[in-house]
């Protein structure tokens, strides 16, 4: 009897330590597509932002489109270009949303890589030259493909890398 309940006991301790384990370092399986995931864009605020039916900002991780509401800068070239090809892509769709590393920005907005079905919008921005490649670590999963997609989108001159002055 005693050894029956040693061995319960074992294995519910190793239950426990599994389940707080996994709390503190998620496996690597892929991302999956569920409801906790799942929004309705209810605006585009411009090339890499939005806002979300239920109000939560997101901004998205490794890409930067040019500035359109900056307090302290102009309107930048292919700005405006940027909000509407981000508007085609989003507005109004269900998107799927993947957190890298950080939760937030100093603004207090959602940092994640944004999906529409099978569509990488973060990666489209970059590709289509929407956007550039902004990279703030830790947050840096899917840099190697934002960088080949930059690239291939400048040797193009595809976008913003048509008309603007890019570093």
């Amino acid at each position: 009897m005693k050894k029956l309940f040693r061995k319960k006991y074992l294995y519910a301790l190793v239950g426990l330590v599994i389940l707080f384990l996994s709390q503190y370092f998620p496996s690597k399986i892929p991302f999956e597509k569920t409801q906790d995931n799942l929004f309705i864009v209810k605006r585009v605020i411009d090339g890499d932002t939005i806002e979300l039916e239920n109000g939560q900002i997101v901004r998205y991780i490794g890409v930067d489109s040019p500035e359109l509401h900056h307090p302290k800068k102009p309107v930048q070239c292919f700005g405006q270009e940027a909000l509407e090809f981000n508007k085609k892509l989003v507005e109004g769709k269900e998107v799927r949303l993947e957190k890298d590393v950080s939760e937030t920005d100093r603004y207090k907005r959602l940092l994640r890589y944004v999906y529409v079905g099978d569509i990488f919008i973060n990666q489209k921005l970059v590709e289509e030259g929407f956007a550039s490649v902004a990279t703030f670590p830790p947050d840096v999963k899917y840099v190697e493909v934002f960088l080949q997609a930059q690239e291939k989108a400048r040797e193009k001159g595809t976008g913003l890398w048509s008309i603007c002055k890019v570093n």
